[in-house]
């Protein structure tokens, strides 16, 4: 008989604030909050547990934060810096189960079935995790279920109340002055008797016993079916605030009501509906080092070491069928001080020769300073170079032996100049399916794009082209024998047209008010190949206006 399903959740309620802790060294008993920009102020995205002992709370204003606590600590958030942390402890939570999968922004959920016992049950597992969180420095609040959901919910809302909505007649709804009042006046510090107090939770209090769904769940607010705000506050009004309130009702009608999301989130809390736990594949990672046995700090020395890097580099990204993009070259001295250079290709390659140039290029700004000790190559972005195709190994063979003997001049070329410049200050034009000057083709970046195969025959067209200006000379079809451009008067010579194009019907083109146009090459006396066109009219007069200028 298999075992039963168990999913274990995990949140980290400070991940963002007490990651900034661990990397700055900062005191726990400082309060610390992290900000993010919403609308046009700044609010509280997290804090640590100083902050929140002096009464602050997430999506509060700062300037309300700091008149509550002046000596509050603020940062800003760092979403990817975060999200790289989180992919960390995923990978540390790989050691409990092989299906961990990441819940953005600060929580794990792990497929714990058959795992448990492996570390003397999940009591035992709960209270590890715990131990390597606080030794971490890190808060963390953990569920065990049978369902995703239901871990969810025990992780975040085991032992808390139902939400109360206000009415006005609540006794924590009184003026702050008169709740102050009361709470200095409290009996059992004059002798009287103390209220109970609340026992603190153990490991075994978010952990739902194996088919205890329901019984686990009842007595849960609602927020724990992870449904939106909005949603429990319409659920509120109507005297329903807890799981257990809604269990029973007519699915029909709650359907009709707030919608089929309620009805789908109680089913997975439930394990009505299934919710698999998608682990996250792990990145790709591509690096060689090399130590030294001896500091080295002569050219000759840097290159012979890039030598005997790059073909092992070259034989990972051969084996997983990538290319790299991007690669980094990190050279770090014998005083504990480090230099990187970066070069990018305009084609993904796991050729050696194809990223060996850039590299040479850029050791004229290597300083060795009292020498290199240890040298390490990194890819920093990589691509698949080979089409996953199901093909017979000889058909295979093939296609990769056709794609390695293309020839790369041009991309080599690319790559060199992008190594100075920049990759993406390099274009490329392609054509485009249409007849309007303006939209005849495409710029395209050279490193993300391969050459066009061939360009639709068109009609002459200049050299340079820039948005109409206005030319004044007659008003007839045919063109005026002398007329004014630029400040200028010119003669025509010889007029060859006309070329008629109009707009896409299904676009609208604000720049085509003007109605139709009549395209002319007229040469003038000066020399001189223009690009006129007469607007024949619109929604605005038309006239004569010049596009462009032929060599």
């Amino acid at each position: 008989m298999p075992a039963p399903r168990r999913v274990l959740s995990l949140w980290f309620p400070r991940l963002s604030a007490e990651r900034l802790m661990r990397r700055e060294g900062l005191s726990e008993s400082a309060p610390l909050a992290v900000l993010r920009e919403t609308g046009n102020m700044q609010v509280i995205y997290s804090m640590n547990a100083a902050a929140e002992q002096q009464g602050l709370a997430v999506d509060q204003p700062m300037r309300d934060a700091m008149a509550m606590c002046p000596d509050l600590v603020t940062r800003v958030a760092n979403l990817p810096q975060d999200a790289a942390f989180l992919a960390l402890l995923r990978r540390w939570a790989g050691q409990f189960s092989p299906w961990v999968g990441q819940e953005d922004p600060a929580a794990l959920v792990i497929d714990l079935t058959g795992c448990a016992h492996l570390f003397g049950g999940e009591v035992a597992l709960v209270q590890q995790i715990e131990e390597d969180c606080a030794r971490f420095g890190l808060s963390v609040s953990v569920g065990i279920a049978d369902t995703v959901g239901a871990a969810w919910a025990l992780a975040r809302y085991s032992g808390q109340s139902a939400h109360v909505l206000r009415t006005g007649d609540a006794i924590d709804q009184e003026a702050r002055a008169t709740r102050s009042r009361a709470a200095k006046r409290r009996h059992w510090e004059r002798g009287g008797a103390r209220p109970p107090v609340t026992p603190p939770e153990t490991p075994a209090d978010r952990i739902a016993p194996p088919g205890k769904l329901r019984q686990v769940l009842a007595p849960l607010p609602l927020s724990a079916l992870r449904l939106p705000t909005e949603t429990v506050t319409s659920l509120a009004r109507l005297g329903l605030r807890r799981i257990e309130d809604i269990i029973g009702m007519p699915r029909a009608a709650l359907a009709r009501r707030f919608g089929h999301e309620v009805l789908r989130r109680l089913d997975q809390a439930l394990g009505l509906e299934a919710e698999p736990v998608s682990p996250a594949r792990p990145a790709y990672h591509f690096a060689v080092r090399l130590t030294l046995p001896d500091p080295i700090g002569l050219e000759d020395d840097v290159i012979a070491a890039i030598d005997k890097l790059l073909p092992v580099l070259s034989q990972k990204l051969r084996d997983k069928g990538r290319g790299a993009r991007r690669v980094r070259l990190q050279l770090f001295r014998t005083d504990d001080t480090s230099q990187s250079l970066e070069v990018a290709l305009a084609r993904p390659s796991w050729d050696p020769d194809r990223f060996r140039p850039l590299l040479l290029m850029r050791l004229g700004e290597i300083d060795a300073g009292f020498g290199i000790d240890l040298m390490r190559l990194e890819v920093r972005q990589s691509e698949p170079i080979l089409a996953h195709q199901n093909k017979g190994r000889l058909r295979a063979h093939q296609t990769e032996g056709e794609q390695l003997s293309q020839n790369t001049a041009l991309d080599d070329v690319i790559g060199q100049i992008g190594a100075r410049i920049g990759l993406d200050q390099i274009t490329r034009m392609h054509p485009a399916e249409s007849h309007i000057p303006e939209k005849s083709s495409l710029i395209l970046g050279a490193a993300w794009s391969d050459p066009a195969p061939e360009w639709p025959w068109v009609r002459h067209r200049p050299v340079v082209m820039f948005p109409p200006e206005l030319v004044h000379g007659e008003d007839t079809p045919f063109p005026p024998q002398e007329f004014r451009w630029r400040g200028r008067w010119l003669k025509r010579v010889r007029a060859v047209g006309p070329e008629r194009i109009a707009p896409e019907w299904w676009f609208e083109e604000h720049r085509w008010r003007s109605g139709l146009r009549d395209y002319w090459r007229v040469d003038v006396e000066t020399g001189e190949r223009l690009w006129l066109y007469f607007a024949h009219g619109g929604s605005v007069s038309g006239g004569w206006f010049c596009q462009g200028e032929f060599a």
